[in-house]
């Protein structure tokens, strides 16, 4: 039965890869549209992030945001297929301007270390496998849910030239020796660690437990930090690929401070363009001792549509 489900999602997975670029973003909009009107885990999640993250905004412009993102939301699932199973040139050719590339030179001029951070904003996929194509790279990765798939997502997301490096002890030292012999390593900084991986910082105003792995890896090592997504453009236009300067307490020896400056970076961009955000992920789950994870219980939304 298992290896029914596996050969199943890999077809659907070689299927919706090889639908052009505009029918696989209507496809994902049709999800995310289910996925607002379903009133599922999705859309709650979705919802109590927006109202921790912009209590400022009247209870409609949040909602309306909530609708959004999980249409973009709908649009990444359709799209990692394609970046998984088109060849690379074609994924590529899907990205049509780029902003802040002398930053990217710049710093691989150094050859002092880099560390890109590629928070879950856009498309991200995409951003892996640019980068991958113009320098060798180390990619840190968690392993998926269903192990079967391991081998076959770290295939698709190396064919681009990367180095695959599992998010353990092991992976991790790999990543300090990269960085000391100048070398670049990706990071998603906007995981949930655990403890003692984390230190509490504030994102959009809340205290969140938030990876400590990042400060530890400039710190040690000296290196340089960029942060970078991959903007979706507006009529299934493709992509902009933007490269900016982390903010410069990411660097400071006090990791407390540091890890500050992270958070402040990822929120810089994703304020840019929120609906674009992977808002349905948790990240406020793990709070302070005392605090209560908002996301627990998760209710049925009484709000009308």
């Amino acid at each position: 039965m298992k290896r029914f489900k596996i050969a199943s999602l890999r077809a659907l997975l070689w299927l919706v890869g090889h639908l052009p670029l505009a029918v696989a973003q209507a496809l994902g909009r049709f999800v995310g549209v289910l996925l607002w009107q379903a009133r599922g885990r999705n859309r709650q999640v979705t919802e109590i992030s927006l109202d921790l993250a912009f209590p400022e905004k009247e209870e409609g412009e949040r909602r309306e945001l909530a609708r959004r993102s999980l249409v973009e939301t709908g649009k990444i699932l359709a799209e990692v297929p394609i970046m998984w199973e088109r060849p690379v040139d074609q994924c590529l050719s899907m990205i049509r301007e780029i902003q802040g590339g002398d930053l990217l030179d710049d710093a691989l001029a150094r050859q002092e270390g880099l560390v890109l951070l590629a928070p879950h904003l856009g498309n991200w996929e995409l951003v892996g496998l640019y980068f991958s194509t113009r320098f060798s790279m180390a990619a840190l990765y968690s392993p998926p849910n269903m192990k079967e798939m391991e081998s076959y997502m770290s295939r698709v997301r190396g064919r681009g030239g990367s180095e695959l490096v599992r998010a353990d002890r092991r992976g991790v030292l790999r990543l300090f020796s990269i960085l000391r012999e100048g070398g670049v390593v990706g990071i998603l900084p906007d995981q949930n660690p655990d403890a003692s991986g984390g230190a509490f910082a504030p994102f959009f105003g809340v205290n969140v437990l938030t990876m400590k792995l990042v400060s530890r890896l400039v710190q040690k090592t000296r290196a340089r930090a960029l942060v970078t997504y991959a903007e979706r453009l507006p009529g299934a236009k493709g992509f902009r690929l933007v490269i900016e300067e982390v903010d410069e307490r990411l660097y400071d020896p006090d990791t407390e401070v540091s890890v500050a400056g992270l958070n402040a970076t990822v929120e810089k961009v994703v304020r840019r363009i929120p609906e674009q955000y992977q808002w349905e992920y948790k990240r406020f789950k793990k709070r302070p001792p005392g605090e209560p994870n908002p996301y627990k219980p998760l209710k049925p939304v009484e709000r009308q549509s």
